[in-house]
């Protein structure tokens, strides 16, 4: 097996320090836990460093030079940012260990192939709706799971209008996650850098523009007309819909409950009731004799940088900016309204740059969250989430695009910027409109 197999000495250890990461993360109230987790993770995106894409190993680079300088400078700084990596670390590997925990089930893929049922117009939407409902624990794993049920159509049939539709509708729906989802790293990262916002405050105004978003993305895809109809109809039934229903809201319910009953962090929160659901699925596993191994987080290098170096560096920015700028910093009264309605204009322009919303996210939230006036900071919440959902769908170097530019064989370019372009568009406008009037009528 070569150095980087999953034999590979390399690869068993990039998996043990993530592990090692996010047990730290989890107990963050011990001192030095969050530095334990920060070192740790970051020897795990270095011994990673051959299976990094170019962005990846630009944000690793520039986390390591910002450490550097910060710890020379400002070593203040480099504490917030160490906490919040270990933070947001912890979090999108508990979420990474629910997707591959919940991909194992046979209830999974009974719904997954259901959605492939019906006429066009209710294909679609079984197909989008039912991402962005799978998206909800699974994340971007929901693309996979779904992209993978496309690739085989398209094996099997070749390309149709059918597949392309199928392949707009994936991608449009787990786009509506960011949005909405109680468990989305949009949504934990938006609620970090804006501590004013509530979490319900963001996903009641998140919901119904997701719904929109779904909803009009049928008047953006092919004509089937003469396309013979599918030859089989797998219908899942009510009994799977119920328990992965069910598993969801005992996943929120426990978010709820640690954050607004125990007074834990949004993230944090998020954390712990995902690797709750993580071991209560391991075990009843084992109790079926299937003798579940822990998955490995090796794979997940990419993941690890982008969301870790992006919150180290947005929360030193945010301390740079809070101890340099003075809290007398503000924009002019019409500034606030206008920097709603472009917000989401930088995300998807940084997106097309490479630059994954994660990182544009923190440094939004960083710049603007601390000088944003608090009776508004649900317009800016939803400019942010709005530009991170757009991006995700409108540009071609996001990580769902090319997840399923992989199993498809469609491009990213034609897939994000071609397809969705009008529709992102139309949405960030809306969004950004909606994010502004909101503003100019709470400030």
């Amino acid at each position: 097996m070569g150095e980087s197999g999953p034999d590979s000495p390399v690869w068993v250890l990039r998996s043990l320090f993530a592990w090692l990461a996010l047990v730290a993360g989890v107990l963050l109230p011990l001192p030095g836990a969050d530095a334990v987790a920060a070192v740790a993770v970051t020897i795990a995106m270095l011994l990673g460093w051959r299976d990094l894409r170019p962005v990846a190993r630009m944000l690793l680079a520039l986390m390591l030079l910002a450490a550097l300088a910060a710890a020379l400078l400002e070593p203040a700084a480099l504490r917030e940012g160490v906490r919040n990596m270990a933070i947001l670390t912890a979090l999108i590997i508990s979420v990474i260990l629910l997707s591959a925990v919940l991909g194992r089930s046979r209830d999974l893929a009974r719904l997954s192939s259901s959605l492939f049922a019906g006429r066009a117009v209710t294909r679609y939407y079984s197909l989008t709706f039912g991402t962005a409902f799978l998206s909800i624990p699974l994340n971007f794993g929901a693309v996979g799971v779904v992209a993978a049920l496309v690739a085989d159509r398209i094996n099997s049939r070749g390309h149709s209008a059918r597949t392309r539709n199928a392949a707009r509708a994936t991608l449009r729906g787990f786009a509506a996650a960011p949005l909405c989802s109680p468990l989305s790293i949009s949504v934990a990262v938006v609620l970090t850098f804006l501590p004013g916002l509530q979490g319900w405050q963001l996903i009641g105004m998140g919901l119904p523009v997701a719904v929109l978003f779904l909803l009009a993305g049928a008047l953006f895809r092919e004509p089937e007309a003469g396309e013979p109809a599918p030859a089989e109809e797998v219908v899942a039934g009510a009994g799977p819909w119920l328990r992965f229903t069910g598993l969801i809201g005992v996943i929120c319910a426990g978010t709820l409950a640690l954050s607004a009953g125990a007074g834990l962090s949004y993230p944090r929160a998020v954390t712990l009731s995902c690797l709750s659901v993580v071991v209560l699925g391991l075990a009843w596993g084992a109790w079926r004799g299937e003798r579940p191994a822990p998955p490995s987080l090796a794979p997940a290098s990419n993941e690890l940088v982008i969301v870790g170096a992006s919150a180290f560096l947005g929360a030193l920015v945010s301390a740079l900016a809070e101890h340099h700028l003075g809290a007398g910093l503000a924009l002019p009264g019409w500034g606030y309204p206008l920097a709603a309605l472009l917000v989401p204009w930088v995300f998807y322009a940084a997106g097309m740059m490479g630059f994954n919303p994660i990182l544009t996210g923190t440094l939004v939230g960083a710049l603007l969250g601390p000088i944003w006036p608090p009776s508004a900071i649900q317009a800016l919440g939803l400019s942010m989430v709005c530009g991170w959902a757009m991006t995700g769908v409108g540009t071609p170097y996001a990580a769902n695009v090319l997840l399923l530019e992989r199993f498809t064989g469609y491009p990213a370019w034609r897939t994000a910027a071609v397809w969705n372009r009008t529709l992102a568009i139309t949405v960030m406008v809306a969004g950004g409109l909606l994010a502004a009037l909101l503003t100019l009528l709470l400030t």
